[in-house]
């Protein structure tokens, strides 16, 4: 057995190489771009925003019914890329882990310990031979009454992190650049700008006009804590904001 190869190594998941890779964990991350979506999360001086494309695969399916950002309290909501199924299960052992903080403390659970629960839940999931790890990535939004709006990310390895602004899926290494570039011109955004960042953002690296139906944005910010999923009409009215200033 060669000992660059990954032959005999990736069969059982708690396995290291002779290099020290997990293969089965780094499968898990290019199931994410199985999809073939990204997905973007910003966040503003008061706004964190996700967006993400909205693919109908089949004419006979009901578009109302494809979604890829849910809302898990009425704070917190988050965006999943990668396997549908797999993503759907994440939420809702996300939103069984909020429910039963609020019952314990009587108050909402911090986006912050939301992000850090499902990442210690998923590095499990990479030492033990009869489970799997999950094949998405998720990215929280929240407005905090002390921090402000809070984007935090986590992937199938149980790592997770703070970001100003971060992307999941086939284009994460093109939209992390466009959006490095962003914050280095200008490290703030308002309401606003902050969607349209975002909005930009992705139609830069998948090189496309976007139609309000093609996308979907999440918010969260001062004025409204509660995190909701803007309508088209909204959508259509930032993407003509956005087309008029370019």
């Amino acid at each position: 057995m060669s000992r660059g190869s990954s032959a005999g190594f990736d069969r059982h998941i708690q396995i290291f190489s002779p290099e020290g890779r997990l293969y089965q964990v780094e499968y898990a991350f290019k199931a994410i771009n199985q999809g073939g979506t990204t997905s973007i999360g910003v966040r503003g001086v008061d706004t964190a925003v996700v967006i993400t494309q909205k693919k109908v695969p089949d004419k006979l399916l009901d578009p109302a019914s494809v979604t890829h950002i849910f809302k898990i309290t009425e704070g917190t909501g988050c965006v999943m890329t990668g396997m549908v199924a797999d993503s759907r299960a994440k939420v809702k052992r996300a939103r069984l882990e909020a429910a039963r903080f609020q019952q314990d403390y009587n108050y909402e659970i911090p986006v912050d310990m939301l992000s850090k629960r499902m990442a210690d839940l998923a590095q499990v999931k990479t030492q033990k031979a009869w489970v799997r790890p999950l094949g998405c990535g998720m990215i929280l939004i929240a407005y905090d009454g002390e921090k402000g709006p809070q984007v935090y990310k986590n992937d199938p390895a149980g790592y997770y992190c703070g970001y100003k602004a971060t992307s999941l899926g086939v284009k994460q290494i093109e939209a992390n650049n466009y959006l490095e570039k962003k914050i280095r011109k200008k490290p703030s955004w308002n309401h606003t700008e902050t969607i349209e960042v975002a909005i930009t953002a992705l139609q830069h690296v998948l090189a496309v006009d976007f139609k309000s139906s093609e996308i979907e944005i999440g918010v969260v910010s001062k004025d409204n804590p509660k995190f909701r999923v803007l309508t088209e009409e909204e959508v259509d009215e930032r993407l003509t904001a956005v087309a008029e200033r370019d």
